[in-house]
């Protein structure tokens, strides 16, 4: 009998996507440094990727798996309504898959004590706990903390007025995760007594209290403490029953100058100083007010600065970014957002010093998010969080794209390599695809990448002889092993090459790769403005018309809902 399992399902969970690992080409002209060092802390190395983010997730696994120490998304809400920079319209289970197939990447790549911070609204909040759960697991669920994104009620509301958003929260691994305490701006009011050198405090009962205030719990917490009078004093209840010190007899004596007294009708009470300047933060609380960490009339007002218009309708503020990234990051830790929107993640991170990776395929990369980021290396942005964090400028970023499909078909419908990639390109491509770390030596010619000290990787689009498989095999030596990916070898059949040298891997490119991944497929993203109610059974064999707007691939509408069509899957 199939054991089963508690799990979200939608039409088309089953279909999954098979990601071309695509390489990153790097566009110096779009890349940004600032002109001289700021400080000793400046990042240069932080990563802006334009294209899709499905893609760009694959294209970073390799490299980034495991290093990535707080993811920050704040994907499109599914609301259905007309953003003019996302297609923010998906029916629940073409979301759902878009969402998983992402989520999943995200996972591997954040480091084991890494953390998901995700924002959405009530639409599809509540399912994307659930997808979650399922694939971060139920025990690393961390919380679910309640922005209020709106500073006013909206009297025009039809039912409720809706303020608040949701910030979702995972671990990767609860047990291990590093989450920080956020730091005391304004002294508590109880912290209401300052000793002689100016230090504020506030008194705290030694003796234990509650279900651990019983002699028996600790016997050995039980003894006299010596008054201002030279009285004994001992740990009472309130009821004239036994207590125990929370403090050993040692800690008393070594931390004397902490120990106060208190003298009322009932005798003598011992008290201890907890300073102000010794606590380390309080912990974060699930809710978050505008007043806090800002509104979407703050984000508004800080894109309308930049840009001299609200040209982002949903813009997260500065300050509400910045609260992730003090409880999930310390300085130096790796920040990725693969929705990046108006760039604010980024920005944020810069300002902190972190390093960052974004991801965004709108063209508002190049028209908002590269002159947003260039303000802040040049220390031109004296917006957000600026002035809190003392930002001055500096560091820098680095502009990718993802290369083109590695194979394409020819003039005859023949799978060959693209003849866009160059030697080094196809070299690189072909390391990622077969699970090697792209590294060319320069000292030896056939050593392209490796997999480990000993194993590595040649990539040539010529004919090899055996003579010069021969030669390649006497270099490599006995004690290592070489993957050669070749157009074509000659001179030997590939049984008898594995025989005669050991220490080599023979493979043909393309035919290595052609059935490894979906290629040409440029675009994972669905532009579905409104979806189709589900077809009739009647009208079951009438051929499916595409809706307006929608994205057609293969011959095939990918955005029908409960029809045939849908279901065979396009997604």
């Amino acid at each position: 009998m199939t054991k089963q399992k508690l799990e979200l399902t939608w039409i088309g969970k089953e279909k999954r996507p098979r990601l071309e690992p695509r390489i990153l080409l790097e566009d110096a002209g779009k890349s940004y440094h600032a002109g001289q060092r700021v400080s000793d802390q400046d990042i240069f190395d932080n990563r802006l990727i334009f294209g899709d983010n499905l893609l760009a997730l694959k294209a970073l696994e390799a490299e980034f798996t495991g290093k990535v120490k707080c993811v920050f998304i704040d994907p499109p809400y599914n609301t259905g309504s007309a953003f003019t920079h996302y297609d923010d319209g998906l029916e629940h289970s073409i979301w759902l898959g878009l969402m998983r197939d992402r989520l999943e990447i995200i996972r591997r790549l954040l480091s084991e004590d890494g953390s998901l911070w995700i924002t959405i609204d009530d639409n599809e909040a509540h399912y994307l706990k659930v997808l979650c759960d399922e694939l971060f697991g139920r025990s690393n669920f961390v919380a679910d903390v309640i922005w209020e994104k709106a500073d006013s009620p909206r009297s025009d509301a039809k039912y409720f007025s809706t303020r608040h958003d949701h910030v979702l929260v995972w671990a990767k691994n609860l047990d291990i995760v590093t989450l920080n305490r956020l730091k005391q701006v304004e002294i508590p009011a109880h912290y209401s007594k300052k000793d002689s050198a100016g230090r504020i405090y506030y008194l705290k009962p030694l003796r234990a209290m509650g279900a651990d205030g019983h002699r028996e719990k600790r016997p050995s917490m039980y003894y006299p403490i010596l008054a201002p009078d030279g009285s004994e004093v001992f740990p009472k209840n309130p009821d004239g029953s036994d207590s125990r010190w929370q403090w050993g007899l040692e800690k008393v004596k070594n931390e004397s100058e902490r120990i106060d007294f208190v003298k009322t009708k009932e005798g003598w009470s011992v008290y201890f100083r907890i300073y102000f300047e010794d606590t380390d933060g309080r912990p974060p609380e699930t809710i978050w007010p505008h007043g806090e960490v800002g509104s979407n009339r703050t984000s508004k007002k800080e894109i309308k600065n930049l840009f001299g218009s609200d040209v982002f309708d949903t813009p997260k503020p500065e300050s509400l970014v910045s609260r992730v990234l003090d409880i999930a990051t310390n300085s130096g830790d790796l920040v990725l957002d693969s929705f990046a929107g108006s760039g604010t993640a980024g920005a944020v991170a810069h300002k902190m010093g972190r390093r960052w990776i974004m991801v965004e395929l709108g063209e508002h990369c190049h028209t908002h998010i590269i002159p947003r980021l260039k303000m802040v290396i040049d220390g031109d942005d004296p917006g957000g969080i600026t002035q809190a964090v003392g930002w001055q400028g500096g560091g820098g970023f680095r502009y990718y794209s993802l290369a083109p499909s590695l194979i394409v078909n020819d003039r005859w419908g023949n799978s060959v390599i693209n003849p866009d990639y160059n030697a080094a390109q196809l070299a690189e491509a072909l390391c990622k695809l077969e699970g090697f770390s792209y590294a060319p030596s320069e000292t030896r010619w056939w050593q392209h990448g490796h997999s480990s000290e000993r194993d590595f990787i040649y990539v040539t689009t010529q004919n090899l002889s055996a003579e010069q498989l021969q030669a390649l095999s006497d270099d490599v030596g006995g004690e290592q092993s070489l993957l050669i990916c070749c157009a074509a070898f000659h001179g030997v059949t590939a049984a008898r090459a594995a025989e005669r040298w050991p220490n080599l891997t023979l493979k043909k490119i393309p035919k290595m790769v052609l059935a490894r991944c979906e290629w040409g497929h440029d675009d994972y993203s669905l532009n579905v403005a409104n979806l189709p109610m589900a077809a009739s059974r009647e009208a079951s064999d009438a051929p499916a018309v595409p809706c307006r707007g929608a994205k057609v691939h293969g011959g095939k509408s990918a955005d029908s809902r409960q029809s045939g069509l849908f279901q065979e899957g396009d997604v």
